[in-house]
């Protein structure tokens, strides 16, 4: 492709218009993650607890942005504040857990629509972390850790709000932590959130910011739909096992265990057999 036309295009990319399509396409995929959560009950849930099922599926829809204002001390229901967003997230939901014979559930799950949803919400995904480093770098010029979390929380928070919202349906899991096991959204709207960071308040990136923001959109898509098509959950573990090992003990972990097993090995020995 021409470099020019190239350029072009991602200059597009940066200026695509969220609202109202790629608005639906998360809304989808966030009132579908609820649904499965739920597991096979979810059908005499949603009928006996509507409310609770709304309110859960409304906070995962818009936990970025309620989490990154409770942090920055704005107002945590802002988001809600944008009324037709709300109503296309309130459609999207009834129409998953509600329409005649599951239709829209069905829909939903069908292999070719959820591919063009997933690679529409990581399209919105790298708009969100953008938004929220930018908005951040406004409040902390200088705090660059608090622009990558800021950026991480927008990008993923409803991997970070998970247990609140399965305790808003009744059920309580603690260890249902995303700081504990992070998922690979997070990983990559980490890094995201840091290539950002330096892209706008370093000189160490060069390129263009729309190569910058394309480059990332590319990223999330494609292994997006690498985890639907291919199986590549987490591309980032063989690279965090490398790390663990030579920087978190794991190295020496395995250098004790050898060591510490010659000496108690003859300790243990019987000393008749030794005679």
């Amino acid at each position: 492709m021409d470099p020019e036309a190239f350029l072009d295009l991602a200059n597009q990319v940066t200026k695509l218009k969220m609202f109202p399509y790629f608005d639906i396409a998360h809304s989808v995929l966030c009132a579908l993650h609820v649904r499965e959560d739920l597991g096979p009950g979810a059908h005499a849930f949603s009928r006996k607890h509507p409310l609770s099922c709304w309110l859960s599926t409304m906070l995962v829809i818009f936990a970025g942005g309620m989490l990154c204002n409770g942090l920055l001390g704005e107002p945590i229901l802002a988001p809600l504040k944008n009324t037709p967003q709300l109503a296309v997230a309130t459609i999207v939901w009834y129409i998953v857990f509600y329409t005649p014979f599951d239709i829209g559930y069905k829909a939903a799950k069908f292999l070719p629509v959820k591919i063009v949803c997933s690679g529409m919400k990581e399209v919105y995904r790298c708009k969100k972390v953008y938004d929220g480093v930018t908005h951040a770098a406004k409040l902390y010029p200088n705090a660059y850790i608090i622009m990558i979390l800021i950026g991480t929380l927008k990008g993923n928070g409803a991997g970070f709000t998970k247990l609140l919202e399965r305790l808003i349906r009744g059920v309580w899991t603690p260890t249902a932590m995303e700081f504990m096991q992070p998922s690979f959204p997070t990983k990559a709207c980490i890094v995201a959130s840091i290539i950002f960071v330096l892209d706008k308040k370093t000189d160490l990136i060069s390129a263009p910011h729309a190569l910058v923001y394309f480059g990332i959109v590319i990223f999330f898509v494609y292994f997006k739909l690498s985890s639907i098509l291919l199986g590549i959950h987490d591309p980032f573990v063989p690279f965090e096992n490398l790390f663990c090992a030579l920087f978190m003990g794991g190295i020496w972990d395995s250098l004790a265990k050898v060591l510490g097993r010659g000496p108690s090995k003859d300790e243990n020995k019987d000393p008749k057999k030794t005679n």
